[in-house]
């Protein structure tokens, strides 16, 4: 009987995957772990104590950034008439338009890969906080924190390479000529078009990224694949609007560019678009989908907020809070009686 209870104890706590005492612990504050363990913003459960989440708003800005510095640089050598790349390009727009989206998306791999990206979630985009927000994945008040930050990161890059620019000569010319990698709706045909174009195919980006990062099987597969989306979608629709899809990466460099005219489609349409694609989610027309927490990499924290100095730590799920508790308290003792040995051994002999 005994040994049925230990086997039955052994497998609850394989179930919880604790950490084993050698394990590195972060710095916890325990009066108040309580606090932190129930504090779950990205799975939309923020605790009451804590309204506000810097340090994600924070991280949120610093990864925003690194997508706009990478791909806006990315963007400019490849389609300045007066690079190699750009001139090379020039007869080949199908290609140069893909490659432009191949490497945006993949600046926001790398914003992803970034401990910043891993503690924020990497949303790096106001439309993908929108869907979150609207699947109750994000409170409206950390969905407006990452809205700002995002905003902040995103001029923060763009002037970046704006000050290349003033120190460097030739790359501010590079810039002036590429409109700081600005997106212009096409002026053809009606604006309309572009809003269409913006609407949908942020619809399918979202609805992508959704589906990939509720699927565990293959959420590693979630920040690699902007890079592919905006590879292939290019040359059918970037014509058409830029395939911005992202409000913030739009602003910035329009800001800097003068371009204003028809920025209000990179704001109306991304939203509808994100909108539209979470209506089509919740209504089951793409099978059951669950989406866990608000996070497009590092997956596992149950909504919580990960420490910068070390983003990969995962505490246990919330219906354990008792026993791990328990269990940390246990490692902490342990950890003590090994650094002052001698109290330890003492310990004993006083009962």
């Amino acid at each position: 009987m005994n040994n049925d209870l230990e086997d039955a104890d052994d497998r609850h706590h394989r179930h919880f995957r604790f950490h084993p005492p050698h394990v590195r612990l972060p710095h916890i504050h325990w009066p108040h772990f309580h606090i932190h363990f129930h504090d779950r913003p990205l799975a939309g459960a923020p605790h009451p104590d804590r309204p506000l989440h810097w340090r994600l708003y924070f991280c949120e800005a610093i990864a925003t950034a690194v997508l706009m510095i990478v791909g806006l640089s990315c963007v400019i050598l490849l389609s300045a008439p007066d690079t190699w790349l750009g001139q090379a390009m020039a007869e080949l727009p199908h290609l140069q338009s893909a490659l432009c989206g191949l490497c945006f998306g993949l600046a926001g791999t790398l914003a992803a890969m970034t401990p910043f990206g891993r503690v924020s979630g990497a949303h790096l985009n106001p439309s993908v906080t929108l869907a979150f927000m609207l699947s109750r994945k994000i409170v409206w008040v950390d969905a407006l924190g990452y809205a700002v930050a995002q905003i902040v990161g995103a001029f923060g890059g763009t002037f970046f390479v704006y000050g290349l620019g003033r120190l460097f000569a030739p790359w501010r010319l590079l810039a002036r000529d590429a409109h700081y990698g600005a997106t212009l709706p096409y002026t053809g045909l009606s604006v309309f078009y572009a809003l269409a174009s913006e609407a949908c195919v942020t619809a399918l980006l979202v609805g992508m990224l959704y589906w990939l990062a509720a699927h565990p099987r293959f959420r590693r597969v979630t920040p690699w694949i902007g890079g592919l989306f905006f590879f292939l979608m290019n040359p059918l629709t970037a014509w058409l609007s830029g395939n911005s899809v992202n409000f913030a990466r739009s602003l910035a460099p329009a800001l800097f560019a003068g371009a204003w005219p028809g920025l209000w489609i990179y704001l109306v349409g991304p939203f509808i678009g994100s909108s539209l694609a979470v209506l089509i989610i919740q209504s089951n027309l793409l099978g059951k989908i669950h989406l866990l927490e608000a996070r497009l990499i590092n997956f596992g924290h149950h909504g919580r907020v990960p420490h910068l100095d070390d983003p990969d730590f995962r505490h246990a799920a919330p219906d354990h809070y008792h026993a791990y508790r328990s269990h940390l308290d246990d490692i902490m003792a342990q950890r003590g009686q090994a650094a002052n040995p001698i109290a330890g051994a003492a310990a004993p002999a006083k009962d």
